[in-house]
């Protein structure tokens, strides 16, 4: 639990350098000023990833990597050590100190939660050697050759190896997703504001189904898997784009940032793309007012938050997106065949579908919807997934309502309204895909909560705040907030004779064989598929494999 909180320390130093520099630069370029200190820390774990994959394509991301970061955090303080002295100090006031305890309560709890607890499947299976992969080599030609997972080449992996300190505490670690999702939790906290300003606001129904999915994973988010990254990532960008919308709806800056951040969202989970829906309200703010020049320098953020991941993925696996092998062009001796690739986007969607057999990826929805809805979702997914359907009648209900009628057509209503047509999309994406329920979380709650907030918003928008629907949503949110608390409790009981108060718990050991190939021993279980991170390289299973050259450096080819 030390080892995560000294490692969050040193996170949030420099992310919030690089962040603190990044809004620097915007305030000078487009004249807006970025508030927040998790905005800032948010931007900077942005700007983390980005050098971490670009770190990636010329060495391995350790000691090196992890020294210069720490030397140009230092030169930022330096630097603008008034300005950063001057932000501090602004936000020590009395009126912050009830939420500065609290924030160190989150703190604690999220510790605690990232220092123990359930290592998903997965991250046994290929998250700990991907990471592991970037740690000891940085990036190598056709690695998705020797394990198409391997391909999938999320950005959040390069940032978990850059803080992973293995160089410095002799064991990976892995506490990103915990601070992640601490500074959700953080925005979720703003719940409590809801009595001060007797208002409830669309953004408190995101916050509320961000509130839910916290109280979902904090048993299993001290594994790396990059599927709880997205889903934060997902409802913070969500939360601040309504919370932009309902403080000024006229600026683009922050829009168009946020867009940015959609594609730093797309690097981490490529099915998260339909949340750029969203650009449609910063282009036309930009456009309508001829501001071509920011255009190009949104554009230009970007191109540069998505380039190294792109280049990763075409080194790793030989095309640009994987596993789309329809977007084959590139002529390269290290690509996975188009074969392969093809089976293995057959072998995702069947899987969240729950068939298990990638030969029965054509089957319509109707033929395999009811087998997934009974066998893969969990009471509440069944309620969740039968809710959304609902949601989709009620949105084109609320389209029509608004298309209809210019008096209610107001633009706070239309900008809303583009928010849910891209959480729709989103969901609907992953319906009829993939639908394993940790793929889609997010837009499976905010589909429910950001529809409940429009039917407020229509019906019971100007009540007193203490009328009777108000006091049995509080009452409601404060039972469910009593039997989370009551549920965390239990956990920490069951798990605080583990003796991870000082470290982290590692990843899983397993026992393992070996074999050897052009004088490198690779690793793979004796049983299961599981391999853990200590044991490198490991794979699933034995398999054949073709080296390029005569190392590992040199990459590796498909089989004969």
């Amino acid at each position: 639990m030390v080892a995560v909180l000294l490692n969050w320390v040193y996170i949030s130093f420099t992310a919030f350098a690089m962040g603190f520099a990044h809004s620097k630069f915007v305030e000078r370029t487009l004249g807006y000023r970025i508030k927040g200190t998790d905005s800032v820390i948010f931007i900077g774990l942005v700007i983390a990833t980005v050098y971490a994959q670009l770190f990636s394509l010329v060495y391995k991301v350790g000691l090196a990597a992890n020294m210069l970061l720490l030397l140009a955090s230092v030169l930022i303080y330096a630097v603008w050590r008034r300005e950063i002295s001057m932000y501090w100090a602004s936000g020590k006031s009395c009126g912050r100190r009830v939420k500065g305890i609290m924030t160190f309560a989150l703190v604690l709890i999220w510790a605690y939660c990232t220092s123990r607890g359930y290592m998903h499947y997965d991250s046994d299976l290929y998250h700990a050697q991907s990471i592991r992969w970037i740690e000891e080599y940085g990036v190598v030609k056709g690695l998705g050759n020797i394990h198409v997972r391997f391909a999938y080449n999320s950005s959040f992996f390069a940032l978990s190896a850059l803080y992973s300190m293995r160089f410095l505490v002799g064991q990976s670690l892995h506490t990103v997703n915990g601070l992640f999702a601490l500074i959700l939790s953080l925005e979720v906290w703003k719940l409590t504001e809801m009595c001060a300003r007797k208002k409830i606001l669309l953004s408190d129904f995101a916050r509320l189904g961000a509130f839910y999915y916290l109280t979902v994973i904090y048993r299993e988010i001290t594994a790396p898997a990059s599927d709880y990254a997205i889903m934060c990532i997902v409802f913070y960008l969500v939360i601040k784009w309504l919370a932009r919308l309902e403080a000024d709806r006229t600026e683009a800056v922050p829009f168009a940032l946020l867009c940015v951040g959609g594609v730093y969202a797309v690097s981490v989970k490529l099915t998260a793309g339909l949340i750029l829906l969203l650009v449609i309200k910063p282009a036309i703010l930009l456009l309508r007012e001829k501001r071509y020049r920011e255009i190009m320098l949104y554009l230009s953020m970007g191109l540069l938050v998505l380039l190294p991941w792109m280049i990763r993925t075409a080194v790793i696996s030989g095309y640009l997106l994987y596993p789309f092998p329809t977007l084959d062009i590139l002529a390269v001796d290290w690509k996975i065949p188009a074969a392969a690739a093809a089976l293995d986007a057959a072998e995702i969607k069947t899987w969240g579908r729950g068939l298990n057999n990638a030969a029965l990826v054509n089957l319509g929805i109707r033929e395999w919807a009811p087998n997934w809805f009974r066998t893969m979702l969990p009471t509440v997914g069944k309620l969740l997934v039968i809710a959304d359907v609902l949601c989709i009648a009620v949105f084109v209900v609320f389209a029509l309502y608004l298309f209809t009628d210019r008096k209610r057509r107001t633009a706070a209503r239309m900008d809303a309204l583009l928010v849910l047509t891209g959480v729709l999309a989103s969901y609907l994406f992953w319906q009829i895909s993939a639908p394993l329920l940790r793929y889609g979380y997010a837009w499976v709650l905010l589909t429910v909560v950001l529809t409940a907030g429009m039917v407020y918003d229509i019906f019971l928008t100007g009540r007193n705040i203490l009328s009777g629907v108000y006091v049995c949503m509080a009452v409601a949110i404060a039972a469910f907030t009593l039997v989370k608390a009551a549920s965390l409790a239990g956990y920490v009981y069951e798990t605080a004779d583990r003796p991870y108060y000082l470290r982290q718990e590692d990843y899983g050991e397993y026992a393992l064989e070996s074999y050897e190939v052009q004088g490198v021993t690779f690793w793979y279980p004796e049983s299961g598929d599981r391999v853990g991170y200590a044991a490198f390289p490991a794979l699933p299973r034995r398999e054949e494999i073709s080296f390029r050259g005569a190392g590992i450096e040199d990459g590796f080819c498909a089989g004969e």
